[in-house]
């Protein structure tokens, strides 16, 4: 018997095996949920990795950007499932001015497409699924320390704190509907979205020098066993959290 029996659970961001989302849609399985995953753009390369996983799952193609797709989302994926129970937001996307220590020289344009992608979407895509949980559910975001700014990371350390503010108000907003927004801000891991990060590697020594439990940098289970505890029943009355699964790097100093 695992902690998701019986859960309904949409899963974005899935690009490789190595995704955060990957790992959080088979623990998800695992534990007795049913999956369904969105992808965008490279659809078929999604698909072929839903394969992969205990039970193939059926994806749904979604553009977080994208106000056709998002008001037709529900209906799509109740094609596939009669309901939610949790949505998990892991997707993210800045233009590559807005990284590498261009900071000061980064156009709106390209900071606007990042915090549209990397921070409006949480807000976007909960109320696009609202209508599929009626008696309330979990909606968990994938986040960075946003509380420190880090080497690179520049627009997109922006577009994680204004995320972290949304999953607050969001949870302010849609308690009295018993939906539940919190965020999972885990340790670096080296995903294709990460490899993306101009200076990524400079983020390695960190967690190999400080992080009090070590971490290891090809492993996402961590953090996808975090985003499934959020998505359980296990927490029933945390709602506006962010959940540090990092090691404990954001806890210590030099």
């Amino acid at each position: 018997m695992g902690i998701l029996d019986g859960k309904r659970i949409l899963v974005t961001g899935v690009l490789t095996e190595a995704s955060f989302a990957f790992h959080v849609a088979r623990l998800a399985q695992e534990q007795g949920a049913t999956v369904v995953l969105t992808g965008f753009g490279r659809l078929t390369l999604v698909e072929r990795i839903a394969k992969r996983l205990p039970s193939p799952a059926p994806v749904v193609e979604l553009d977080v950007t994208s106000t056709e797709q998002l008001d037709s989302l529900a209906a799509r994926v109740g094609e596939h499932i009669d309901g939610l129970d949790g949505v998990v937001h892991s997707v993210g996307f800045a233009p590559q001015s807005a990284l590498g220590g261009s900071f000061l020289e980064t156009p709106f344009e390209d900071v606007s497409t990042a915090v549209h992608a990397s921070t409006y979407s949480l807000k976007s895509l909960t109320m696009a699924t609202l209508p599929l949980m009626p008696d309330g559910g979990s909606v968990v975001g994938m986040d960075f320390d946003a509380q420190v700014a880090w080497p690179g990371y520049d627009w997109m350390g922006v577009a994680k704190a204004g995320l972290e503010a949304t999953s607050r108000y969001l949870a302010k907003y849609l308690g009295p509907r018993n939906i539940r927004v919190n965020l999972i801000s885990a340790g670096p891991v080296k995903t294709m979205a990460a490899r993306s990060i101009p200076g990524f590697s400079d983020f390695e020594g960190v967690w190999n020098d400080r992080a009090p439990l070590g971490w290891d940098l090809s492993d996402p289970e961590p953090g996808a066993r975090g985003v499934v505890a959020l998505l359980s029943d296990w927490f029933p009355k945390t709602t506006g959290e962010v959940i540090h699964v990092d090691g404990g790097v954001h806890a210590v100093g030099a």
